[in-house]
């Protein structure tokens, strides 16, 4: 079939996105694809991990697809998703447990879909300055004197234990019921053997058997109500991990990198209507923001000092410079003074980054059912169908594909030929191995957390 701009440009992009997506050669064109909405306006929370959309704008990644594009910060991560669904927002950054739980009705139901991933790693758990004066003597240490890494919940076992024969709560703090934060906090307790608790069709607090007692705090928020007492740790994105230590009142102890190596953070997240409505405006934002992603890692990270500039600017993460080059630009500080290299803590395109593999929503699948955000057992298809509903690979390489194509890319750099699964790993704290492919074998082999056809009912795990 043959291309011609006087085809209309309505038609033309249909046809441009159409042709794309079922595998045919993109249509040879001078420029940007035919966009279909061009102002566009895109949210975000203070992290970060929103650094693509910011080097996107600030870089003309955006404009080079044809693109004017507002970024408005939100209030909290509801805020965020509520307004991407009522359309006030085109698309946003999102925790990757959103559209999944949109999309299987956990909270808001809705349809969302994600076709970028937006990075790997980049969150820790703080915990006060007095918890971590009780944890510390539990801490082998290496030559140096220093605490050795990673520190695991077993140390804070004792801590909460304490607290709970003296009927204290042990009170944490995470991001939201759905987030990454939510559920890393949750595997690393329970590697330990400290009970996260659960959630219940009648009871969505998520304290259901708590040992310690999460509950949700928005991110530039958690330093100053660690401050004040109401909680004695915290599950965030930076920079508020090294704010807590920036100003003398909390210890970051663990770092996501550490509980699960490499693991997916945020997305892009979009309703499927605009996707279906706006096929080749969805490329090109998904275009401008791989271009981004490139661009914060490569030179071995060699334009991180640049992004730290841009994302500490007040109409994006807002923070102070030195603060997010803590973790930005290759290093991180635990206890304050021990500044170690983390050169992988913020990732942004290497491994594929940028790629919404299955695997990984498979994996946030597996932890809401585990802690009873999905009240009963489903069959392995069922993991795998939700997850293809959701993440969108085709549109992700036709981006690709086009950027290959405009040598703004290399081929090399993106999964071709991948099934959407990541190979099973063990790369996590506990060394508990994980296949996206057989989900329920691998939510069994955990030690706590629901199995089989187990459920929450009032305050108990029934069934079996």
């Amino acid at each position: 079939m043959a291309y011609t701009t006087d085809a209309g440009p309505k038609r033309l992009s249909r046809l441009a996105a159409i042709a794309v997506l079922a595998g045919f050669a993109a249509p040879a064109l001078a420029g940007p694809l035919p966009v279909e909405k061009d102002e566009l306006k895109l949210g975000f929370i203070k992290l970060t991990d929103m650094a693509p959309l910011a080097i996107a704008k600030e870089k003309g990644f955006f404009e080079d697809e044809g693109l004017y594009v507002t970024l408005e910060p939100q209030a909290n991560w509801k805020v965020l998703l509520d307004r991407v669904i009522t359309g006030e927002l085109d698309g946003a950054h999102m925790l990757a447990g959103q559209p999944l739980a949109a999309t299987i009705g956990f909270g808001t139901r809705a349809e969302i879909v994600t076709p970028f991933s937006m990075d790997l790693n980049g969150n820790a758990i703080t915990v006060s300055n007095a918890v971590w004066a009780q944890m510390k003597p539990g801490i082998p240490t290496g030559t140096d004197g220093k605490p050795q890494h990673p520190i695991k919940a077993d140390a804070l076992k004792p801590v909460v234990e304490t607290y709970k024969a003296q009927g204290k709560p042990f009170n944490l703090a995470m991001v939201f019921p759905v987030s990454t934060h939510n559920y890393e906090l949750r595997y690393w307790l329970a590697a330990g053997g400290i009970s996260p608790g659960y959630y219940s069709t009648s009871d969505v607090s998520g304290q259901i058997k708590a040992d310690a007692l999460l509950s949700v705090t928005p991110p530039p928020q958690m330093p100053a109500t660690l401050e004040a007492g109401t909680i004695v740790g915290y599950s965030v994105g930076e920079p508020w991990n090294q704010a807590a230590v920036f100003k003398g009142i909390g210890v970051p102890v663990v770092t996501d990198y550490e509980i699960w190596k490499n693991n997916p953070e945020k997305v892009f997240g979009l309703t499927k209507e605009f996707t279906q409505k706006y096929p080749n405006t969805t490329v090109a934002l998904t275009k401008a923001l791989i271009r981004a992603a490139r661009w914060l890692d490569e030179n071995n990270n060699a334009n991180r000092d640049e992004a730290v500039k841009i994302l500490a600017k007040s109409e994006y993460v807002g923070a102070d410079a030195k603060v997010i080059a803590n973790s930005m630009t290759g290093t991180f500080e635990y206890e304050k003074g021990d500044k170690r290299e983390v050169p992988d803590f913020n990732v942004f395109f290497r491994y594929n980054a940028t790629y919404p593999f299955y695997s990984d929503a498979v994996w946030y699948l597996t932890q809401m059912r585990r802690w009873g955000q999905i009240p009963e057992h489903k069959p392995d298809a069922w993991y795998a169908e939700i997850a293809k509903s959701v993440y969108k690979p085709d549109i992700y390489m036709t981006a690709a594909k086009l950027l290959v194509e405009e040598g703004k890319a290399k081929a090399d750099e993106f999964p071709n030929g991948s099934d959407g699964y990541k190979p099973a790993t063990s790369d996590f704290i506990d060394g508990v191995r994980y296949d996206g492919k057989t989900p329920n074998a691998y939510i069994d082999s955990l030690p706590i957390g629901l199995k089989g056809n187990q459920k929450v009912e009032g305050s108990e795990i029934t069934g079996g």
